[in-house]
């Protein structure tokens, strides 16, 4: 049987000091830890820190969308090659994964990305993943590593994914790390706060709302930090940083990918007996359907939302939204199939 997968991402703030250069010793204990996980599981580390190592080879740094790509490619090599260097020691090579949003959003990308994963894997090499921040299109970017990393742990069907914070886990208001959490609702999405470190783009709501989704998706997530002793194979075994327990989920491999990895291009609003028939997995028609919300095009992929704007699902697009749209009173017009919809 194949390893278990892991997907362990390292935020800018949690690998480097402030002044944005990388911190050696926490990059040894990540080579260390890991080289311990090595043997057991499957293992995709995500890595920011690229712009903040190569920001200082940029004069006059302002942080503008050009300078920030330039950092990066500065960067990325930068902190490729400590990695190389701290995990040859353990006799472990890493490869460096430059990903696109468009990557996941088309499923042949996808599938060859995985692919290439998996004889990553076969070779006992450890891939490196990052936005590949010079050429990635703005309008098609992740937010953050935070989303890559959800992307590739749903996409993958990671048994656990692990978010590495400065802060250490998701904490009450008493600034007190919560251990363990089985549903991510309106409740603790509200313990958030938007601080983010001056070098990285994600924060504590970014890490929450895509912790949300992986654990729709049936994976473990853990938020943890590095300054436990140990702290990466304490996260695993549930003693360090807040846990959120995986929900059932009785999805296949690629509604997981509709669900998590497309690109959403439209909406649409539907009743209450719509909503009724999706959670009894029949398909989305037309007359169901009180409102299209933005154009998309047929088989493109659109969220369903309930009469409280609530999504309630994902879907893909048998008709454009215009004819979507002149068809809201045709009987039987089916709008996505049964086996194109998540249900969320």
């Amino acid at each position: 049987m194949s390893k278990p997968i892991i997907v362990i991402k390292f935020g800018t703030a949690s690998i480097t000091h402030k002044t944005g250069e990388l911190n050696e010793e926490i990059l040894q204990e990540i080579a260390r830890q890991i080289s311990i996980l090595h043997a057991e599981y499957q293992i995709v580390m995500v890595s920011s820190g690229a712009v903040g190592a190569g920001r200082g080879f940029i004069k006059n740094y302002k942080g503008t969308i050009s300078e920030r790509k330039a950092a990066a490619a500065i960067g990325n090599p930068l902190l490729l090659a400590k990695y190389t260097q701290y995990f040859s020691k353990y006799g472990i090579t890493v490869a460096q994964s430059l990903c696109e949003r468009q990557h996941f959003a088309n499923r042949n990308q996808f599938l060859q990305l995985k692919e290439t994963y998996q004889e990553l894997w076969k070779n006992g090499v450890i891939p490196i993943a990052n936005e590949n921040d010079v050429v990635s299109n703005l309008e098609l970017k992740f937010s953050d590593n935070d989303e890559l990393a959800t992307l590739i742990a749903t996409g993958f069907g990671a048994e656990t994914l692990l978010l590495c914070t400065s802060v250490g886990g998701l904490l009450d208001t008493d600034k007190n790390i919560i251990p363990h959490i089985y549903k991510v609702d309106s409740s603790v999405l509200a313990l958030a706060n938007d601080d983010k470190s001056s070098l990285g783009l994600g924060g504590m709501i970014s890490k929450l709302t895509y912790t949300q989704l992986a654990t729709r998706m049936g994976t473990r997530v853990v938020i943890f930090g590095m300054k436990t002793e140990d702290g990466i194979l304490q996260a695993i075994d549930n003693q360090n940083g807040t846990v959120f327990a995986p929900q059932e989920v009785a999805l296949n491999a690629r509604q997981k990918w509709l669900a998590s990895g497309s690109l959403i291009a439209g909406k649409v609003q539907v009743d209450l007996g719509a909503v009724k028939a999706l959670e009894n997995r029949k398909s989305l028609l037309a007359v169901g359907i009180k409102k299209v919300i933005g154009n998309f095009e047929k088989g493109e992929v659109f969220e369903v939302l309930d009469e409280k704007k609530n999504v309630i699902a994902i879907a893909k697009a048998k008709e454009n939204s215009v004819i979507i749209s002149e068809n809201l009173k045709t009987q039987n017009f089916e709008v996505a199939n049964a086996d194109e919809i998540v249900v969320l």
